[in-house]
């Protein structure tokens, strides 16, 4: 009886449920201030219409790209040079400033890890180092060899009676070859928290909120950061747990390591890493962001005589900011270069904007040069960032081709100012994900990062572009479409 009913009415429920999932989408964006690129508007709401019984729950656990903001909107500008000094380091300073970001910060003893062997030793000392506290931020914590070396460093620095906390990402907590021995930690001392749990937070729409930082802190002090996430591929390769038999069917020896960008430092940037880290820490745990820092200590780990300081600025992004810090300041800086931009990721699929401003400023005389391995860890990503490159190799800019898996995220804009850190430039990093990324001043930062990603460059191939034909063409933008949370 009720089923004959539902089928004599179904067009008007139909109707219906696509009315309330439109009310449900238009009210919850301007409630929430969901703003979103109008490409992904207009798919949320062609999904509502079409298939409102689908997309409607979808929408509820997907959807939400921003929550309350934690961090002022804007702070003082203080001393940064006006805009009369058109320099591309003095423009993101001024802006980083006035979407609420902490102001440049002085360090010291920066080491930009040649490789992943050099990375690991200095993430190990950072780790033995710590005194009074230690705080491990990762997207991915790897049940390999690697992992389980870390976390024992980390139960033993417990013991000792440093407060150590741990904070994993609620998916990237999945990917690792496993679910991490969190009980062997909280054992031994280790705080430990998953944030955004994938099946607690799905009816609070926060699912796809992932935090994708990557930084260990020691004593306020001492600070690590970069691309790799805590698993044996990032540093040393292989093949973790995940898939371990099959590979070693197929193949005698065990994957090379992902080439990745790294590095440490100590200085007054290491306590706003540790505020960022705490501010994350608390919204994990549900709860209000603590001050209770340990006194940092310039001493505690020995290391060479002290440098000039040098300036960074702290970069981060995610949902509990106002604006889209990283990707406005990429297209900022695209604009103000004027002699070259170096760019190194694992993905590319950027949103119009920021692509854009790279063709813009290709066409304008700027050289640009954009990194990218052959072959990723991400096939869709590979198929549809092709669409983006030609536009780009179009205009001028130069994409080259690592024969290796490249996993580093950086930027450099006219040797000025270097970015790097856990951001690709893809939509999910750039508007959906929490991330973190170091913007450096200094000129021998600046080169060093340019130097480490021109080392890269040399050891690709240039970018061919092929003409695609129809399907390929009707395929990458049904994907790109379909696939803008993703």
């Amino acid at each position: 009886m009720i089923a004959d009913l539902i089928a004599r009415h179904w067009e008007l429920l139909d109707a219906l449920a696509a009315v309330i999932g439109l009310i449900v989408y238009v009210a919850a964006s301007q409630a929430l201030h969901q703003r979103r690129h109008p490409s992904a508007a207009i798919a949320w709401v062609m999904a509502i219409v079409l298939l409102p019984f689908l997309a409607l729950p979808l929408y509820l656990v997907f959807g939400t790209r921003k929550i309350a903001p934690r961090r002022p909107r804007s702070v003082p500008i203080g001393d940064v040079p006006s805009p009369a000094r058109q320099t591309t380091a003095a423009q993101a300073q001024r802006l980083a400033q006035a979407m609420g970001l902490p102001p440049p910060a002085a360090y010291t003893h920066l080491t930009i890890h040649a490789d992943g062997a050099q990375a690991l030793d200095a993430l190990r000392r950072l780790i033995d180092g710590a005194t009074q506290t230690l705080e491990v931020c990762t997207f991915l914590f790897g049940r390999d060899a690697l992992g389980d070396e870390i976390g024992e460093r980390l139960k033993a620095k417990a013991r000792a009676g440093v407060r150590v906390r741990l904070l994993v990402d609620g998916v990237g907590v999945y990917m690792g070859g496993g679910l991490p021995d969190l009980r062997s930690l909280h054992a031994a001392g280790v705080e430990a928290r998953v944030f955004v749990s994938l099946f607690r937070s799905s009816l609070r729409g926060r699912t796809n909120l992932r935090n994708h930082r990557k930084s260990v802190i020691a004593d306020g002090r001492h600070f690590w950061c970069g691309g790799r996430n805590l698993a044996a591929e990032y540093f040393v390769g292989g093949y973790g747990v995940l898939g371990q038999q099959v590979y070693r069917q197929l193949h005698r020896r065990a994957p090379p390591p992902w080439l990745d960008l790294s590095f440490d430092l100590e200085g007054d940037l290491a306590r706003q890493a540790q505020e960022v880290f705490m501010q994350d820490w608390a919204f994990a745990g549900e709860s209000a962001p603590t001050e209770e820092y340990a006194p940092a200590q310039a001493n505690a780990v020995q290391g060479p005589p002290p440098t000039l300081p040098g300036l960074a600025q702290m970069v981060v992004s995610g949902p509990d900011l106002a604006d889209d810090t990283i990707h406005t300041l990429l297209i900022s800086s695209c604009f103000t270069a004027r002699r070259r931009i170096l760019a190194i990721t694992p993905y590319f699929v950027p949103d119009p904007a920021l692509l854009n401003a790279m063709t813009l400023a290709a066409r304008r005389g700027v050289a640009v040069d954009l990194v990218m391995p052959v072959r990723s860890n991400h096939r869709i990503a590979d198929f549809v960032r092709h669409r983006a490159l030609r536009e780009l190799a179009a205009a001028g800019g130069r994409v080259w081709l690592h024969p290796q898996m490249v996993h580093a995220k950086a930027l450099v804009f006219d040797d000025e100012m270097a970015l790097a850190g856990s951001a690709n430039l893809d939509g999910r990093s750039l508007f959906i994900n929490y991330e973190m990324m170091i913007g450096f001043y200094d000129g021998m930062a600046v080169r060093g990062f340019s130097a480490w990603i021109e080392a890269r460059r040399k050891e690709a191939d240039a970018y061919v572009v092929q003409r695609p034909h129809v399907v390929r063409n009707v395929a990458e933008g049904l994907l790109l479409w379909l696939a803008f949370q993703l």
